[in-house]
C-alpha cells in the first residue's frame, strides 16, 4: 500500500558532499565528479569510488553526474553527426515515431541507435564506445557483463516536459500490473538496470535537462506510487535540474522518479544520448523456440477445458511472457507502454477461437517487430 507520508519520510536524511570524498561538487544533493580525475586514479581509488557510485545509487541521491566523461570533443561531435544521419534517414520514410512517458511530435527519437550507429559508422561507434570510464561505471552497478542499449533523443523548443516516472522494468505496467509482482521484485529489478545519459550540445535549464527527484529510489513502494496525483504535484514542486556541458553524463537508479525537462528555449535543440545498460543475469540457460511450442500445443490447448488458473499457468509454460527486448521502431508503444507478448497472443488465440493459421500469422508478425532489421 503507497503512501505519500511515507514517501515524503523515506528522502530523509539527505547526504552531504563529505560523503563522497571522490566527488569535486554537490548541486541541488546530487554529487557530481570529475572525469578527468577519475581518469587519474589508480586501481584501488577506482575500487573506492566505486562503492561512493553504488551507494548514491543505493542509499544516497539516486544520481551523479561525470562532469566531461567523454574528454574528446570530436568523438562526441562525430556520434552527434551520425545521430543527425540517423535521424535523417528515418525522416525519409512514413514513421510512426512513438515515445515511452511523452507526447509525439515533442522529440526526435531513434530507437536500437546502439546496432544502428555500428553498422553505419564503424569508426565513430569504436571511438565512442571505447571509453574505459564509461565501463567502469557501467561494471560499478551491474558486473563486468553488462549489455548496453541507446535511444538518442533530441527535444525541440517548446516539447513539453515528460510525466514523472520510475523506469524499465516495472516502469512499464500499470499499477495493477505492479501489484502482481512481489516487493521483493519491485526493489530487486532496480539492480537489473542502470540509466545513463550523455549530453551531446550543451543543455542550459531552459533546454530541459532531465527532472530528478533525489532519494526517491529509497521508497520501495515506488512503483506504485508515481501515477497518483498528489505524487505529481509534489514531484512538480521538488524536483531539481542540473544543466549539462556537451560530454557530460549522468547515470542514475532507473527507480529514481524523473522526467525529461520541458524546452522553454528558442534554439535549443536539447540531445542526449539515452544509455540503458542491463545485467546479464537476465537470460536463461537454454534457448527455447516458445513458438514451434506454442503452434505444436495450439490444437489440444483449444480442445481441452481449462480453469482460468490453468490456462494462465499453461500459456506462461508455452510462451516468451515478457514483451521486451523488441524492435521498438515495429513495436511502438501505443496505449499500453508494454508491446504485446507472446503470451497475450496465444491466448487471444484461445479466446476468440483462431484458426492455426491465423495463430501462426500472428507469431510470424510478433517475429517481425522484435527483428532489429
Amino acid at each position: 500500500m503507497t503512501s505519500m507520508n511515507a514517501f515524503v519520510a523515506s528522502l530523509e536524511p539527505k547526504n552531504q558532499l563529505k560523503d563522497y570524498p571522490h566527488a569535486v561538487d554537490f548541486q541541488q544533493q546530487i554529487p557530481v565528479f570529475d572525469g578527468d580525475q577519475l581518469r587519474g586514479l589508480n586501481a584501488q581509488d577506482k575500487a573506492i569510488v566505486s562503492a561512493q557510485w553504488v551507494h548514491c545509487w543505493q542509499h544516497g541521491a539516486g544520481v551523479f553526474i561525470v562532469r566531461k566523461l567523454f574528454d574528446h570533443m570530436p568523438t562526441v561531435d562525430a556520434a552527434t553527426q551520425v545521430f543527425y544521419d540517423l535521424m535523417h534517414e528515418q525522416n525519409q520514410t512514413e514513421h510512426n515515431l512513438a515515445d515511452h512517458f511523452a507526447a509525439s511530435g515533442a522529440n526526435s527519437r531513434v530507437w536500437n541507435c546502439l546496432e544502428k550507429m555500428a553498422v553505419n559508422n564503424a569508426a565513430a561507434f569504436i571511438s565512442y564506445y571505447k571509453n574505459p570510464l564509461l565501463a567502469d561505471i557501467c561494471t560499478a552497478w551491474l558486473g563486468p557483463d553488462y549489455q548496453i542499449t541507446s535511444q538518442v533523443n533530441l527535444v525541440h523548443p517548446g516539447g513539453a516536459s515528460q510525466q514523472p516516472h520510475r523506469d524499465y522494468h516495472l516502469g512499464f505496467t500499470n499499477d495493477e500490473q505492479v501489484k502482481r509482482y512481489p516487493l521483493h521484485v519491485q526493489v530487486m529489478s532496480s539492480m537489473l538496470t542502470l540509466q545513463g545519459a550523455v549530453a551531446h550540445i550543451d543543455m542550459p535549464v531552459e533546454s530541459g535537462p532531465t527532472l530528478l527527484l533525489p532519494y526517491s529510489q529509497r521508497y520501495e513502494q515506488g512503483y506504485g506510487l508515481y501515477r497518483n496525483p498528489e505524487f505529481k504535484a509534489y514531484f512538480a514542486e521538488h524536483a531539481v535540474q542540473i544543466p549539462l556541458k556537451k560530454g557530460d553524463g549522468l547515470f542514475f537508479n532507473p527507480a529514481l522518479m524523473h522526467g525529461a525537462g520541458a524546452n522553454i528555449s528558442k534554439d535549443v535543440q536539447r540531445m542526449a544520448n539515452l544509455l540503458q545498460i542491463s545485467s546479464a543475469f537476465g537470460k536463461a540457460m537454454e534457448s527455447i523456440d516458445q513458438q514451434r511450442m506454442q503452434l505444436a500445443c495450439y490444437d489440444d490447448l483449444s480442445k481441452t477445458k481449462l480453469s482460468s488458473d490453468e490456462l494462465s499457468a499453461i500459456a506462461t509454460a508455452l510462451s516468451d511472457s515478457y514483451p521486451f527486448s523488441s524492435n521498438m521502431d515495429r513495436d511502438a508503444p501505443g496505449a499500453s507502454l508494454k508491446p504485446l507478448s507472446g503470451r497475450d497472443i496465444l491466448l487471444e488465440a484461445l479466446e476468440q477461437q483462431w484458426p492455426l493459421q491465423k495463430l501462426q500469422e500472428a507469431l510470424a508478425a510478433l517475429s517481425w517487430r522484435k527483428a532489429s532489421h
